[in-house]
């Protein structure tokens, strides 16, 4: 009977995990970049150049709102950063895709222009929640929170099927010829290590992602069709009634200083600013406080005339009830606490989270080939298996080859094309799916060699980007002479070198392994077994002879 249990909870998990791996592989790796969200937005955008004082704030909003009395109803103010003097934002309407922006340059004159270059941290985001399918975001999200609760099922099954083993297994990474094994022990490693991890991720998605549908049903069955009321009554803005008879507004020093009455430790970054000028006026002052776990950050809500609070519900060290209790999923899920280590932490979990769906995969595809071995039948890949193999080979890499390309080509495109991010989007599916494409033609070996090389070059596009913006100011990119432009460049040369290595043992491994490996780029000799050469590589998942999955 334990076997048969056993052999069901493998079928779940295998069945379950290759529903749902290379859609998770995209989340994950663009999830881990994510993580870095700021940095690669610093990197991708344009220097700018202003004052950078509390009191220039209150200028800039006088003479933004001056010259665009529309903005007055909805925009936001971002305080000055390190690098970052203070400036305006705003959409024309909700739907807008493009952000505006106001700074004062050096001369104290007023600078507008439309900001969307900036966008390459939603970008990678917006990859990170849809999987990068070629439906709008909220489509795409949906969809990724039904992938997320079969994740689930993926992760408690497999759990399942260590556990007889985990005391003898669990830290056993035997570094042998039967790459198999190896590659198995390492998918173990990992799952079993970062279960906790992987858990929370996949919880939280499920809400994140059916969040509206559920809120759907609820609003049928529990409030019937009122519950968007109950929202807005009970929601930061609720009870509070608008006037458009026109006001002074408090200055920024002012609603800030009465933020750190209430709350001493919380570190204002941006105020968003509902109906300026007007005495029905609403400041959301949002911004940071590290001693507790929140969804990046917090709000508090004050009147922009007299600088009263009106709601604090929001801010870390006053929450309360249902906020207080999710509130640590959120920061749980986007890595929004302890700072640098953290981030890093999540960075690299991330990137372990593709590895595991990116193994997970390819050992199934060769447990089939032992499957054969073991009713002494001739080994032949069905179609199934190639298949299977080129699609994971050009979803996997193609997604990496893609992102890198998306991001890299920001600092070209700015100023010579109108909208960049469509043509970022548009960049990164064309790669994408070319390079699907390509493994889907020419098989997993091939497309494993030359998309692990162009990953490789697409990686490199960002320090050679910088770097001829060093070299050469007047090709067009931007210089980004400061710590956070420079980490992203040496990440990505990193980067860079692990793919050329990565392709050169993949290339290794096809020119030496079992023929009637898919990974083997030799022709067949029929009834022929080549035996896995020691020389073999770890880029080719699970060559050798050994145990079927967790077997």
């Amino acid at each position: 009977m334990r076997g048969e249990i056993l052999r069901l909870y493998k079928n779940v998990h295998t069945w379950t995990g290759l529903a749902t791996g290379m859609l998770l592989f995209v989340c994950f790796y663009a999830g881990a970049l994510t993580v870095f969200e700021e940095p690669l937005a610093h990197w991708a955008s344009p220097p700018t150049y202003g004052f950078a004082s509390i009191e220039d704030a209150d200028r800039l909003i006088e003479a933004t709102l001056a010259t665009r009395p529309d903005v007055a109803k909805d925009f936001t103010l971002h305080l000055a950063m390190a690098n970052e003097p203070a400036r305006l934002s705003w959409r024309k309407s909700r739907s807008d895709d493009v952000v505006w922006s106001a700074t004062l340059g050096a001369d104290g004159e007023l600078r507008v222009e439309s900001s969307n270059v900036s966008g390459v941290g939603a970008f990678v985001d917006t990859i990170h929640r849809t999987a990068g399918l070629p439906v709008d975001r909220e489509t795409g999200t949906t969809v990724m929170g039904v992938v997320s609760a079969v994740y689930a099922v993926a992760l408690v099954s497999g759990l399942i099927l260590v556990l007889p083993s985990l005391s003898k297994d669990f830290l056993a990474l035997r570094l042998t010829a039967n790459l198999k094994r190896m590659w198995l022990d390492a998918h173990n490693l990992v799952g079993v290590a970062s279960f906790p991890f992987h858990l929370v991720i996949a919880l939280t998605a499920v809400v994140f992602g059916l969040h509206e549908p559920i809120y759907d049903a609820l609003d049928h069955i529990v409030y019937d069709g009122k519950l968007s009321t109950i929202m807005r009554s009970t929601g930061p803005f609720g009870g509070v009634k608008r006037d458009e008879q026109k006001a002074p507004m408090k200055r920024v020093s002012e609603l800030v200083a009465a933020v750190a009455v209430v709350s001493p430790e919380f570190s204002p970054t941006r105020l968003h600013y509902r109906d300026a000028d007007t005495r029905g006026a609403l400041v959301r002052v949002a911004g940071e406080d590290p001693r507790f776990l929140s969804r990046g950050g917090g709000f508090a809500v004050l009147r922009g005339v007299t600088a009263e609070i009106v709601n604090v519900d929001y801010l870390p060290e006053k929450q309360s009830g249902w906020t207080a209790a999710v509130s640590p999923f959120f920061a749980l899920h986007f890595g929004s606490y302890g700072g640098g280590p953290v981030r890093w932490a999540y960075f690299f979990l991330g990137l372990a989270g593709a590895f595991l769906f990116y193994s997970g995969n390819l050992l199934w595809i060769e447990s089939r080939r032992r499957t054969a071995r073991r009713h002494g039948e001739q080994v032949v890949q069905t179609t199934a298996s190639r298949l299977m193999a080129a699609a994971s080979i050009g979803v996997c890499l193609g997604c990496v080859c893609a992102l890198s390309f998306a991001i890299g080509s920001t600092k070209w495109l700015y100023g010579h094309v109108e909208d960049v991010d469509a043509w970022r989007r548009g960049i990164y599916h064309v790669v994408f799916f070319g390079a699907l494409a390509f493994a889907l033609l020419s098989g997993a070996a091939r497309a494993g060699i030359a998309l692990a090389y162009v990953a490789a070059i697409g990686a490199l596009s960002l320090p050679v980007t910088s770097a001829l913006a060093l070299a050469a100011p007047g090709l067009g990119p931007w210089a980004g002479a400061d710590p956070e432009s420079a980490g992203v460049d040496i990440v990505a040369f990193g980067a860079a070198l692990c793919f050329a290595a990565l392709a050169r043992a993949t290339a290794r491994r096809a020119a030496l392994g079992p023929t009637d490996s898919v990974w083997s780029t030799r022709e067949t000799t029929r009834g022929a077994r080549t035996p896995l050469s020691s020389n073999g590589c770890a880029a080719a998942v699970g060559a050798g002879e050994g145990d079927d999955i967790h077997g």
